[in-house]
């Protein structure tokens, strides 16, 4: 076994595999007196390595557990000569050291090893590092849980969308995808990081594309005044792929965080649209008093008035041409405005409008009796005249 060959193999296999270069000399130092264990060693014996990974020179060590007369005597102690050593024999190698203590005796310098322990370091070297890969892996994208990635489509099934992530497999569930959306091969998408879970299997990365919080996170890459905290993203109410209500505020009362969101001539809210795919997002002004929020909520229709009425409960009054637009296709606008405020929310048409209405018609009415009795007085004339 070449030592100069295995100190470099370590440092590519640090630099290729993103394991940190000290965890790859530990694992090279296992894979070391695995092989010192096989040729030279005793089965039962402890064995550690040191690399020195400028010079490759490499030492060995046999490691002994400090115990006392009683903890040998004791019969629930299973005494072993290969990992044990009594007080009184390791203090003639270490005076200093004490009961419970490991003692290092040091071996003979070996750098030559048969094909079998060679094969043995082998094998604990690329499982070591297999786990400190995925390990590695793991920890990175455990960082990245709650933000926004790239990723390409790899592999599209019935049940799933599978993405290239760089140095990691993501899946998006089909619950997570989008309706409107469709996916091919090499397209590149940004992507929520939902959750990573470490498997037997190394590490599996959710994705989701359906999350609301995905709004929040692409809207940050593109509105500096969100990402610096000047803007508060207060709640998002969303149906993914067709429609999404977002409430702001802004700290300084003289910021526009309504303005801000969209941009000069909306480019900032057209990108964030775009990467939806022509999501519809309606951005509104938070408020705290609960009558002006959830009129804010119900745009782009314009709403005449909000009651009150129970701690969840909202009457919203709105004009008779304003009512379709208020309820929205299908309920979703007041439907997405109820998730939003979190109240539930009555529409209602506004009586007054309705009262005007009934006098309009009214009006109407008796003009209309009148000229027909008119043409009918003068159709009962014509016979008289001949």
């Amino acid at each position: 076994m070449d030592l100069e060959v295995l100190t470099s193999a370590a440092s590519q296999i640090a630099e290729e595999s993103n394991i940190p270069h000290e965890q790859v000399v530990k694992i090279v130092e296992d894979s070391l007196a695995a092989a010192y264990k096989k040729d030279y060693g005793q089965s039962g014996e402890e064995i550690k390595a040191s690399l020195d990974m400028k010079t490759g020179a490499v030492q060995f060590w046999q490691i002994k557990q400090v115990v006392t007369l009683a903890e040998k005597e004791d019969e629930k102690t299973h005494f072993n000569p290969l990992r044990s050593i009594l007080l009184k024999e390791a203090q003639k190698i270490n005076s200093k050291i004490k009961a419970g203590d490991d003692l290092h005796i040091p071996l003979e310098t070996k750098t030559t090893f048969g094909r079998i322990a060679a094969q043995t370091a082998k094998q604990i070297l690329l499982q070591k590092v297999k786990e400190a890969h995925r390990e590695s892996v793991y920890q990175e994208y455990k960082e990245k849980e709650g933000e926004v990635i790239t990723g390409l489509v790899q592999r599209i099934e019935s049940a799933a969308i599978y993405f290239d992530l760089g140095n990691a497999i993501g899946i998006l569930p089909e619950e997570e995808q989008c309706e409107n959306e469709r996916y091919c091969l090499g397209q590149r998408i940004k992507l929520y990081l939902l959750s990573v879970d470490n498997t037997s299997k190394g590490p599996v990365i959710f994705l989701s594309r359906a999350y609301p919080k995905l709004v929040s996170k692409l809207f940050e890459l593109e509105v500096p005044e969100v990402a610096e905290g000047q803007i508060v993203i207060k709640s998002i109410a969303r149906e993914a792929g067709s429609h999404c209500k977002v409430a702001v505020s802004a700290i300084d009362e003289n910021t526009d965080p309504i303005g801000a969101m969209v941009g000069q001539k909306g480019t900032r809210i057209l990108t964030v649209t775009n990467e939806l795919n022509g999501e519809k997002i309606d951005v509104i002004r938070w408020a705290d008093d609960p009558s002006k929020y959830v009129g804010f909520a119900l745009a782009p229709a314009k709403v005449k008035r909000v009651e009150i009425e129970e701690p969840d409960r909202a009457k919203v009054f709105v004009a008779a041409d304003q009512l379709s637009l208020t309820i929205g296709k299908n309920g979703q606008n007041v439907r997405l405005a109820a998730k939003l405020t979190g109240w539930k929310i009555d529409v209602q048409e506004e009586k007054a409008d309705i009262e005007e209405d009934k006098e309009k018609e009214e009006t109407v009415k008796p003009d209309k009796k009148k000229a027909s009795k008119r043409t009918t007085r003068t159709k009962k004339a014509k016979p008289d005249k001949k």
